[in-house]
């Protein structure tokens, strides 16, 4: 029965709402207190000032299918202000997903799917994980280009398979951070007109009002990135919600921006203060906030009849456009064969048969030294035309990075182009890079100098969190590069993406070592890559004469080792340093030294090794260990003890030319040979 009394419907018909809007956007409003209020901890204040805007969007706008929330074609949603995960909760509960009231009597505990802050891959409905303010902002960006991408590629007329928007609420805080103004100057740039954003313009965050930091037009500042700009509306009105979202999506050659002015924590005591935000009420101010809008104030996590009997209709409408799209899909797979086998690979995240066929004889052992960046663009040249729909481009640095993929054209200006030019936005281009493997259907790269992924780290965070597929190319990885000087060479950067959880890195010695690392990275679905790669020219290994193979899948393998019997030391090495450390084994070895050395160009790999597998290759009776590589020594104690050699940096580098800042700074055959004789004699020997 509907307990709500009559003062409830006249105080809000005066907002515009009907007596069922009104029982909806309260529902979802105080779930969401009540979230916060059990769990004792949260964000009650976006949840109750933007519980209007949201209900309007998902009960008139969005098209999804609550019982297939992977349905390909659905509208994308995302939460970019993330702390308000209470909202969000309220609305896939009641829309019918599979998110129980227990769920969400479990807000913000251990094991629940109603975390702090939405995790993709978690709670059914959920389409990237957000929090970090800004992040989401970007990813929506990311999830339209794939959508025109795949609209450009597998559309025909009659045949709209992917005709679809993104939708998101975004916040002051999220406005407020760069990466947001990257991402919104793309987006207007690359006209990507199904993107439609609702800003909840509330002026509080948690230091008080945001008069104090954020004073900009936001409207102009919209406009002028080539955004159409809707409002400012109040939040609070249903219908200029309605006419508003109505006028955004009726339009796609620009993204869309509506302004909606809302009061945070509405109805509640501490309404428009910062003291609302972040943080549950007191039982008296909860109770008082249902009562200002005719609540049932003995009630918690209440919702009326009539409240689900409205939103689940949603089943039965994604239910029907789900349905209606299968069909089409069925005649579209009769007409166009082809293509559909190639869109149930896409959507599926597979690989095409055959597709690394290329690799095999792509580089021979009587290739000239070749630095491992160019050995790369070769690789994604040659993998692209097997893989269709590896997509990528660089933060301004393509023809540095060798990162462009040659006869395809440029998105978005011809149509199905995979290259993508970001301009110096190495922050967006990671989070965009995201909105694209979280969208489906196409894998992302994308390319800068090493030293600079410290400007993408939050979305390489967020990538390996999520789980999500995408190749990071960083090139000039080292003090090699030379003339540029330490602002430009990277010292601690190895160990600092290293330290990512279920973040894969893997620095490749040379060519050969390059095709395998992208094999590597591609099969790798289940978190992000990261292809560390030289400026300068590295010779490629005659595998023949060193009697081994590379075995960059395995992350470390014996590259070589002439003698018999148990070795008296190891040397290691990584990426150009391995010839390094092949050159200072060899004169060990003429000295009657047993050195093995061993390519290690990637610790999470060889980690995900067997036990027996790593023993084989690192046996622990085996103490002497010596390792070369030109970044941080802090970590390698992990393979070297504590008492093992480690050939690093621990200072920053300097400019000169790139073998004389080697030289300068210790990495030279004569400085590891005299590292493995410490080793040695520290052992007796």
């Amino acid at each position: 029965m509907n307990e709500v009394s009559g003062a409830e419907a006249g105080t809000l018909a005066e907002a515009g709402l009907s007596k069922i809007d009104a029982l909806c956007a309260n529902t979802i409003r105080f779930l969401a207190l009540d979230m916060v209020q059990k769990a004792k901890s949260g964000h009650p204040g976006t949840p109750m000032g933007a519980a209007e805007a949201a209900y309007v969007l998902w009960d008139r706008f969005l098209k999804h299918n609550p019982r297939n929330p992977l349905w390909a074609d659905r509208d994308r949603f995302v939460l970019s202000a993330g702390h308000a995960s209470a909202l969000q909760y309220s609305l896939l509960h009641l829309t019918g997903y599979d998110l129980s009231m227990d769920d969400l009597k479990q807000f913000r505990q251990w094991g629940s799917r109603t975390p702090g802050h939405p995790e993709y891959g978690l709670t059914p409905g959920v389409n990237a994980t957000t929090g970090p303010l800004g992040q989401g902002f970007a990813n929506g960006v990311g999830m339209a280009v794939a959508e025109r991408l795949l609209a450009e590629t597998f559309n025909r007329p009659g045949y709209d398979l992917f005709d679809h928007r993104v939708f998101e609420i975004v916040s002051d805080g999220d406005l407020e951070e760069g990466v947001s103004s990257e991402a919104a100057s793309l987006a207007g740039t690359w006209e990507l007109g199904k993107l439609v954003y609702i800003y909840d313009s509330n002026h509080i965050q948690i230091e008080g009002d945001t008069d104090v930091v954020f004073r900009e037009d936001v409207a102009q500042r919209f406009r002028s990135y080539g955004w159409r700009v809707y409002g400012p509306v109040d939040g609070s009105k249903i219908q200029d919600i309605d006419e508003a979202l109505r006028a955004a999506v009726s339009r796609s050659d620009k993204p869309s921006l509506i302004i909606s002015k809302s009061t945070i924590g509405r109805f509640s005591p501490l309404a428009g203060t910062a003291k609302v935000h972040g943080e549950p009420m007191s039982p008296e101010e909860a109770k008082q906030s249902k009562i200002s809008a005719g609540w049932p104030a003995d009630k918690e996590f209440y919702v009326p009849d009539e409240v689900y009997a409205h939103m689940r209709e949603a089943v039965e409408r994604g239910r029907r456009a789900e349905e209606s799209w299968n069909s089409l899909l069925e005649d579209y797979t009769l007409k166009y064969p082809e293509q559909a086998e190639r869109l149930r690979l896409q959507l599926n995240g597979k690989l095409p048969r055959g597709w690394d066929s290329q690799l095999a004889n792509l580089f021979s052992p009587q290739s000239s030294p070749i630095a491992t960046r160019d050995a790369s663009g070769k690789v994604i040249n040659a993998i692209s035309k097997s893989i269709g729909w590896l997509v990528g481009g660089s933060a301004d640095l393509a023809p540095s990075t060798k990162t462009i993929i040659e006869g395809v054209g440029d998105f978005p200006y011809d149509e199905g182009g995979r290259n993508f030019h970001f301009g110096v936005r190495e922050h967006a281009m990671g989070s965009i890079a995201n909105g694209i493997a979280l969208h489906g259907g196409l894998i992302p790269y994308t390319a800068t100098f090493l030293t600079f992924s410290d400007y993408m780290r939050p979305p390489m965070r967020l990538a390996a969190l999520m789980g999500v597929r995408v190749v990071y190319v960083f090139t000039h990885d080292s003090i090699g590069l030379g003339e540029d000087g330490p602002t430009h060479q990277p010292v601690e950067h190895l160990m600092s993406i290293r330290a990512v959880p279920n973040m894969t890195l893997i620095r490749p010695a040379d060519a050969f070592e390059v095709a395998q690392a992208w094999k590597s990275a591609l099969e790798n679905d289940h978190g992000p890559t990261a292809l560390v790669l030289t400026r300068q020219k590295v010779p490629v290994f005659d595998r023949e004469k060193l009697g081994s193979q590379p075995a960059v899948d395995k992350g470390a393998y014996i590259l070589w080792e002439p003698q018999s019997g148990k070795p008296d030391l190891i040397v290691i090495g990584t990426g150009s340093e391995v010839q390094l450390a092949l050159e200072a084994a060899k004169k060990l070895a003429s000295e009657g030294v047993r050195v093995r050395v061993v390519s290690m160009p990637s610790w999470e790999l060889f980690d995900r090794q067997p036990a027996e597998y790593r023993e084989s290759v690192l046996p622990r009776d085996v103490r002497a260990r010596v390792v070369v590589e030109a970044g941080a020594r802090k970590g390698w104690e992990r393979y070297v003890g504590l008492d093992g050699e480690v050939v690093g940096l621990d200072r920053y580098g300097a400019s000169a030319p790139g073998q004389v800042a080697m030289e300068k700074l210790g990495f030279t055959v004569e400085a590891v040979v005299s590292a493995c004789r410490r080793a040695l004699e520290r052992r007796g020997m």
